[in-house]
């Protein structure tokens, strides 16, 4: 069983305590650091290169939205989920064309959490569905005109339908027999095509345009 390495980021020490004791009573998550502000998220994750940040959104010196940008653009792989109190589309938005895989409110369950974040490292996007329509509809309304499907290739659009279904660079390696650099370097070319840059908002783009 892999472990999954998770830091947690909130300036309420009561919101990390109790997450703490959530997550460590999973035999497959652990906690590996905590952080007060989107600043110190950043360096821990430099430091200890989790698997999954889970952030909060409003917290000192730098919110949630901007260390979600910073990690994403410095550490690609490292899975990023909001963990909030704040549903306002703003937030939502900024945090999700950032590079953040899911937006989750404070009042999810516990088992739900903990799923949300084995969904998020396989590369899946977490959204609740009262929201998810309307901001998928959002995050791509300006793209989606530009965008047709014979812009890709056919082995692009294999990737392409792994992507969307949550598939890692290894696996679609695996599944389509690349090795993980040729993926890779497809992924980037899908990316430049779509005028995105990151996995969350190309899959859902590609889901709006029924790839």
């Amino acid at each position: 069983m892999n472990t999954i390495c998770v830091l947690l980021a909130d300036n309420q020490t009561i919101i990390r305590d109790g997450l703490r004791a959530l997550l460590e009573a999973c035999p497959d998550i652990q906690v590996i650091a905590e952080a007060n502000n989107g600043r110190q998220a950043y360096e821990m994750v430099i430091e200890h290169h989790p698997d999954v940040v889970l952030m909060d959104i409003r917290m000192p010196e730098v919110d949630g939205v901007d260390a979600t940008r910073l990690i994403k653009d410095n550490f690609p792989e490292t899975t990023v989920i909001i963990l909030t109190t704040f549903d306002d589309d703003e937030y939502i938005i900024n945090a999700m064309t950032c590079g953040a895989s899911g937006y989750l409110l404070k009042d999810i369950g516990g088992e739900k959490l903990i799923e949300a974040i084995r969904d998020g490292v396989r590369g899946n996007i977490i959204l609740p569905g009262r929201i998810a329509a309307k901001i998928t509809s959002r995050l791509v309304q300006n793209q989606t005109s530009k965008v047709e499907l014979d812009d890709f290739t056919e082995r692009e659009k294999e990737i392409i339908k792994l992507l969307v279904l949550g598939k890692s660079n290894r696996e679609i390696a695996q599944i389509l027999l690349l090795s993980v650099g040729t993926v890779k370097n497809y992924i980037s070319q899908i990316y430049s095509k779509a005028n995105i840059n990151d996995r969350t908002n190309a899959v859902l783009l590609f889901k709006k345009i029924g790839l």
